[in-house]
């Protein structure tokens, strides 16, 4: 038998109600938020490299988030939450339960 050089391809899935909500194109879900604020439940999306065209400030390091890094949005699910969005390192949004925020939100 012939051997297969290349992966074998998985068929997509087009139900999106299996992963979360969907905020624009992308799938968010739902995490608990980061040292003092763990009892506030947040939508977290992934933000890829090549959609990454700003410079941010991540609260987590107070370091810049650059243009072309993945990165990770976070903001309070409750209504009105979305005005409150932050870009986050990933990194930095894995070790939130660690460390508290360094720069406070305005």
């Amino acid at each position: 038998m012939p051997r297969r050089n290349q992966p074998r391809r998985t068929p997509r899935r087009t139900d999106s109600s299996v992963d979360g909500p969907t905020y624009g194109n992308a799938t968010a879900r739902h995490e608990s938020g980061p040292a003092g604020y763990g009892d506030e439940e947040y939508v977290v999306r992934q933000i890829p490299g090549a959609r990454a065209v700003k410079t941010y400030r991540c609260p987590g390091c107070d370091q810049d988030v650059r243009p072309g890094v993945a990165h990770v949005v976070a903001w309070p699910s409750d209504p009105g939450g979305a005005d409150d969005r932050r870009h986050w390192h990933t990194g930095c949004w894995a070790g939130r339960r660690t460390r508290g925020i360094t720069r406070r939100w305005s």
